[in-house]
């Protein structure tokens, strides 16, 4: 059985943030019903180049595995709806921007005065107190917040954007997991909770590492690494035909791991070479360093480099480009890229979700069209026929 069969969750999230947590929870087997408005729906189904704008690849790689309800909550009687829904379900999750659910009249008071054991889920930029608690965020604007911009991009230049979303995506699983937690406690107690996360500080918690090695106790690390990120020779190398990813990070961070790096690269003269037999000797001389292996990597491709260093216990990686990563012989073979058949898009890979749990199996399923469920829901659980979705649709309150 899926490990959280019988678990139910009212998703009003959009873009990222909420959204990657619903559908983690989603993927663990959660009956996830996505409430978007009926005009537009989730603003994250039009992100990106898609010439469709109710169905991007964007929305698709963020909400596999939901049921999508069109509610017009702006209505009474689209609010209505929700609040008759709402005693069906464990948890209800949103990431609107600050003072939305206000405005709704859909905070966790209210709804808890419906339904008491309500696990009522809320991501916000900065959080619903301080300062900033009114200022709206989106991931770029959390990872420099919390940091991680000042930490990124070369030693003598200025600070970077990170390519990870985990400003958004990092707050979701953060999200997802305190969901669980708040609901064990509650299959305990019968108690439900308010949970709040401040997409700044689960950011932080990425950082914690940097924190620590270059500023530990609030001081500043604002060291830039570049592409090294470690002590000589820890680097990216070039590798042929020369492309703009054509490139090997390669980690030797142990004394075992430079005597094999010099044995596998064929270069053991560089284990008596006066240069370079320390750490602070390799640190001191780098450059040189740098280019005696560069000069090794550039007569391979990135992946022979992995297929020498590897078996000989080097840490090392291709840099993978996203096209290559969903034709990655080692993720095929995992079975971790799935191919789905989307509606506009056709069959096309999704990469799936790492957590892998020998009793819990549930498939990937592709993301809901606008309201592609709204019938079948409120029939099911509010007992609404026919007649009365028809009316419900014709005054615009569904979709």
């Amino acid at each position: 059985m899926p490990a959280l069969d019988g678990l139910r969750i009212l998703d009003l999230t959009q873009y990222e943030a909420g959204t990657s947590c619903t559908q983690a929870l989603a993927w663990l087997g959660a009956d996830v019903v996505k409430v978007e408005a009926p005009d537009h729906g989730d603003p994250g189904r039009a992100v990106g180049r898609s010439p469709n704008k109710e169905y991007s690849a964007y929305f698709c790689n963020w909400n596999a595995n939901k049921r999508s309800v069109a509610l017009n909550l702006r209505a009474p009687e689209g609010r209505e709806l929700l609040l008759r829904l709402l005693p069906r379900f464990d948890v209800f999750v949103e990431n609107y921007g600050p003072g939305v659910m206000e405005r709704l009249d859909l905070e966790y008071q209210t709804l808890k005065a419906v339904h008491p054991p309500l696990i009522y889920a809320c991501i916000k930029g900065f959080g619903s107190s301080g300062p900033y608690a009114d200022y709206k965020c989106y991931d770029m604007v959390a990872q420099a917040a919390a940091g991680a911009m000042s930490v990124t991009g070369e030693p003598d230049g200025p600070p970077l954007i990170p390519g990870p979303t985990t400003g958004d995506s990092g707050t979701g699983v953060q999200m997802a997991m305190a969901i669980l937690a708040a609901y064990v406690q509650c299959l305990r107690t019968g108690e439900g909770q308010r949970i709040e996360i401040s997409m700044q500080e689960a950011m932080t918690y990425f950082m914690r590492t940097r924190i620590a090695l270059g500023g530990a106790w609030g001081r500043t690390a604002s060291e830039r690494r570049g592409r090294s990120g470690g002590w000589p020779p820890v680097d990216l190398y070039p590798c042929k035909p020369f492309g703009h990813n054509d490139w090997v990070y390669i980690m030797p961070v142990t004394a075992e791991h430079w005597d094999g790096l010099c044995a596998a690269s064929e270069r053991p003269d560089l284990l008596v070479d006066p240069r370079f037999e320390t750490n602070r000797l390799r640190f001191a001389n780098g450059e040189a360093l740098y280019e005696e292996f560069a000069a090794w990597t550039r007569k391979h491709t990135k992946y022979e480099v992995m297929e020498i260093l590897g078996p000989a216990g080097i840490p090392c990686a291709a840099c993978l480009d996203t096209g290559e990563l969903h034709n990655d012989p080692h993720l095929l073979a995992r079975d971790f890229v799935k191919h789905l058949d989307h509606p506009m898009h056709g069959e096309v890979p999704l990469l799936g979700f790492a957590p892998r749990m020998s009793n819990s199996d549930v498939p990937l399923r592709v993301a809901p069209q606008l309201g592609e469920h709204t019938e079948s829901v409120l029939g099911e659980e509010l007992g609404l026929d026919a007649a009365e979705l028809s009316s419900l649709r014709e005054a615009g309150f569904i979709r």
